[in-house]
């Protein structure tokens, strides 16, 4: 009786850690959902924006006249932001981007709840941009990805190892000539 008992209670607490994960999951794919849609149908203000000014050297890279649309998100200094355009000039890649309050608000919360499983005060000045300390999130994969709307060159790098097989020095002779058929 006492198996069952702490099998039931296992699972509850399971249940309930995975489910408040998965409705900070769900929260966050519909921000990300919405902010694509807002960015694309050009929902948003200059005055909002901040230019980012990179300065790379690609051979025979084309100067763009204009922006192209772009998507992708990064942090940097515990804000989020999330990329609107880009545009390459002169050596040097124009980025424009908009602060993303509503994921940052969405982290720090995720943030608070998972602090309350360590037993460590909840202060989100000093961790909100560390790594949380969970056994959830050391398996869920976190991605990073820059998708260009417009087409263009791509180029995929692989680095591949040669493969060196063993030879024999030995040749077993041949006793005939192969059959004719």
């Amino acid at each position: 009786m006492k198996r069952l008992f702490s099998i039931v209670f296992s699972i509850l607490i399971l249940i309930h850690v995975i489910g408040y994960y998965g409705l900070f999951w769900g929260l966050t794919y519909q921000h990300e959902r919405a902010m694509i849609e807002m960015l694309d149908a050009g929902e948003y203000t200059p005055s909002e924006t901040i230019l980012i000014k990179i300065p790379i050297a690609i051979p025979y890279m084309a100067d763009a006249s204009r922006f192209e649309r772009v998507d992708g998100t990064f942090e940097r200094g515990g804000e989020f932001y999330r990329l609107v355009k880009q545009r390459y000039s002169r050596d040097t890649l124009f980025m424009v981007c908009v602060k993303d309050q509503q994921r940052k608000s969405i982290q720090e919360t995720l943030a608070s709840f998972v602090k309350t499983f360590t037993g460590k005060p909840t202060n989100t000045q000093h961790g909100s941009s560390k790594i949380l300390p969970t056994l959830i999130k050391d398996y869920v994969a976190q991605t990073f990805a820059i998708h260009s709307v417009s087409p263009g060159w791509a180029h995929n790098v692989v680095k591949a190892t040669p493969v060196i097989l063993p030879t024999s020095d030995h040749y077993s002779s041949i006793i005939h000539p192969p059959e004719r058929g």
